[in-house]
């Protein structure tokens, strides 16, 4: 199992409202720290992960303590970059909105992209804390985190989330995919549960449950 401990040089500076960086952090054994997110799916891409790959990956710990309001983490499981988000309740309060869901392909989480226990509207165990699959289901690229509506971005209409900048596709702070665009899937949430109040443990069920990650629709 890898840990990851708390002395990990993670910026925990509070963000209010979110700040619009977009924070990467590759920790998963002694795999530094690097640039956007576009860049490490080049590395990624090599290793090219299959089911038994993915099968044999063991469980990865995150202290989520580490992660302030409005903040992402990135860590890799399986060879896969997996988004760790602590979303503020204004955030939360958004996912709910009538507005936005209008404009979703799968609001309710129809398509099989997610545990039995994230199939809900928040997509998570703990509606403060997203954890995804950070790949976008059309042709796999890291999609960007934007968490804010902002005029200036390229997506029209935009409430936040996660934008892809290969060709278009957008998702709210659920992972949960626009209408129009090419992606047909909401992004996907790997096996994980929560081991003690401050531990996130991606790559393993809660006790009790059962899902197997090479069950997902599109990754």
């Amino acid at each position: 199992m890898t840990h990851i401990p708390s002395e990990t040089s993670v910026d925990t500076t509070p963000v209010e409202p979110p700040s619009r960086r977009d924070m990467l952090y590759l920790v998963t054994g002694s795999v530094a720290a690097v640039g956007a997110a576009a860049t490490i799916w080049p590395l990624i891409d090599q290793m090219n992960p299959d089911a038994a790959t993915i099968a044999a990956a063991g469980p990865v710990d995150i202290d989520v303590s580490q992660i302030q309001e409005g903040q992402r983490l990135v860590t890799l499981w399986a060879a896969r970059p997996v988004f760790v988000v602590r979303r503020p309740k204004a955030a939360l309060d958004t996912l709910r909105d009538p507005k936005l869901i209008s404009q979703l392909r799968d609001p309710n989480s129809d398509n099989w992209q997610q545990p039995e226990y994230a199939r809900n509207w928040s997509r998570s165990i703990k509606p403060e804390f997203l954890v995804l699959v950070g790949i976008c289901t059309h042709l796999g690229c890291v999609p960007l985190f934007d968490p804010q509506p902002d005029p200036s971005n390229p997506a029209p209409d935009w409430l936040g989330g996660f934008f892809c900048p290969c060709h278009g596709s957008k998702y709210d702070l659920a992972g949960r995919v626009f209408q129009g665009v090419p992606a047909p899937y909401n992004l996907p949430v790997p096996p994980y549960h929560f081991a003690d109040d401050k531990t996130l443990r991606v790559g393993e069920n809660p006790p009790g449950q059962t899902y197997d990650f090479n069950s997902i629709l599109q990754v």
